[in-house]
């Protein structure tokens, strides 16, 4: 039985927050430097009741980790790739923006 089920660049070990998989496939779809993203754990949180927000927090061995905010709750998006965390924000808020 397989515990990771990858659909592409987008690996799943865990449910996805609502709007961030959308958020997700265009990113990987919009960014070729990016070489995987696997979303972490899902933890309630009270004040994230409006539009998906992403934001890179810290460096890992081979990317970045990224918080979604949406539905009530945050998860972290661990983000495999050698771009930069400038280049990495600008990526998201293209996509963010293409999907409003």
């Amino acid at each position: 039985m397989r515990l990771r089920t990858s659909q592409g660049k987008l690996k799943v070990e865990h449910s996805i927050l609502g709007g961030v998989r959308e958020l997700l496939e265009r990113l990987l779809a919009q960014t070729p430097e990016i070489r995987s993203v696997i979303p972490g754990v899902i933890r309630p949180v009270r004040d994230a009741r409006w539009a998906v927000r992403v934001w890179v927090t810290l460096p890992t061995v081979n990317g970045w980790k990224a918080i979604a905010l949406s539905d009530g709750a945050r998860q972290e998006l661990f983000i495999s790739t050698d771009l930069g965390k400038e280049q990495l924000e600008a990526a998201l808020e293209r996509a963010l923006a293409s999907l409003r």
